[in-house]
């Protein structure tokens, strides 16, 4: 006889898969809710989660460095000082001083525009490719920059040493007038290389030194085009993904990933925030960084080791061939070049001070600083931002080398 099925059976299952379900659920809201502050502040993960102040009892070097970094925000006038620094890859400090707005604490995991850092790590991986035989330094870039004045003469190593002979245009007073007037105008780099082009060049190209941002504007559409990749993938592939530099990123837009350190200045006569004023000028699209404190400690020891180069690279890196130019002539004057010595040169996309591989930006209320020295694997990485009555000039690298000759007496850090 065919067995009839019980009417409770059904229901049974439905309650057993009902169940189930809710369970499931309950797992993924769990995992999600776990998930959320890592990837609160901006996509791929970003939000500073991991940086952190120092936790637990400070050794002695620790208390010094706060110590002395107390006193400096206190002498400097600072609105905030933001620090890490390491030894040998292990933490000595990680910590946060000041507002970031007024009521707001300025927090380790605060992000913060870091300019021209951008350039150590475009010189790594320019240096990378000419591991790979992709290109040389000596490569003349006529193909990539046709419309580029003297591109025959000018080579991929004299973009990066700083070396062309074209004029910064972040130093001529039209540009500068006209950044003042309007600090929220997007800047193109058809814009911004319409000033270095207006002028003759300082120079001939490789025979002298002076400081350009229009050189790695160039330098950066250069290897988009060598690469077939836009600057900013290309540095993720490159830099900031091999080095875990998960807080590091391009921003088209003036805006920061949260939790923002904010910005002030009296760069034009008033005392105003600058936060998000329009960096589009520092350099070219792509490569155009926020950071936090504790990836810039992270870029500090890897550039100043050379992790991602070779040991024929890394010198390269340090000893580009700067050193004995940067001399005046009737045609540039020792405001624009001055003198590379051994002690303090610029290196392909970092400055060598002292045996000190360094990035220190500064612009719009944002002052930072990467400190690297081999010799003693120490690594300093300052942010600093202003009140009204801050005195002029990169803040972050007072800090720093105030920190530095606390820890490195015998190797001064002077910027």
């Amino acid at each position: 006889m065919k067995r009839t099925p019980s009417p409770t059976r059904p229901r049974t299952r439905a309650r057993a898969r009902a169940a189930l379900l809710c369970v499931a659920l309950l797992a993924l809201t769990a995992q999600t809710s776990a998930a959320a502050p890592a990837l609160a502040g901006g996509s791929g993960g970003h939000g500073g989660r991991d940086c952190v102040r120092t936790q637990g009892p400070l050794g002695g070097q620790a208390r010094k460095v706060l110590d002395i970094t107390r006193k400096a925000k206190k002498d400097l006038k600072l609105n905030s000082v933001v620090l890490k620094v390491t030894l040998d890859g292990r933490e000595v400090v990680t910590d946060a001083l000041g507002e970031s707005m007024t009521s707001v604490p300025a927090e380790p995991d605060m992000h913060f525009r870091a300019g021209s850092v951008a350039f150590a790590h475009i010189g790594n991986a320019l240096l990378q490719l000419v591991q790979e035989r992709r290109v040389s330094l000596e490569d003349t870039v006529e193909r990539w920059l046709p419309f580029l004045p003297k591109a025959d003469k000018i080579t991929l190593r004299m973009l990066a040493t700083n070396t062309t002979g074209l004029h910064d245009y972040v130093t001529d007073p039209a540009f500068g007038a006209e950044l003042e007037a309007h600090p929220f105008r997007h800047w193109t780099p058809q814009d911004l290389l319409a000033f270095p082009f207006s002028h003759s060049f300082w120079y001939e190209p490789g025979t002298n030194w002076s400081y350009s941002h229009a050189n790695y504007l160039l330098l950066e559409e250069a290897l988009e085009k060598i690469t077939g990749t836009r600057i900013d993938e290309f540095l993720e592939q490159r830099v900031w993904g091999p080095l875990g530099l998960r807080d590091t990123q391009n921003n088209f837009t003036p805006d920061i990933p949260s939790p923002v350190l904010h910005a002030f200045t009296s760069d034009r006569g008033l005392y105003e925030e600058s936060t998000f004023w329009n960096p589009s000028w520092t350099t070219g699209p792509g490569a155009v960084i926020t950071t936090h404190i504790c990836d810039l400690a992270r870029s500090a020891e890897a550039v100043g080791r050379g992790e991602l180069l070779s040991p024929r690279s890394y010198r390269t890196l340090l000893n580009p061939g700067t050193v004995g130019l940067g001399h005046p002539t009737d045609t540039c004057p020792a405001t624009v070049c001055l003198p590379q010595t051994e002690d303090k040169h610029f290196g392909l996309g970092v400055l060598v001070v002292g045996g000190w591989l360094v990035q220190n930006p500064s612009f719009s209320g944002y002052a930072a600083i990467q400190a690297y020295l081999p010799s003693q694997r120490l690594a300093i990485a300052v942010s600093t931002t202003k009140t009204a009555d801050t005195p002029e000039g990169n803040t972050a690298e007072d800090v720093a080398e105030l920190i530095a000759a606390a820890l490195a007496p015998d190797h001064p850090l002077d910027v």
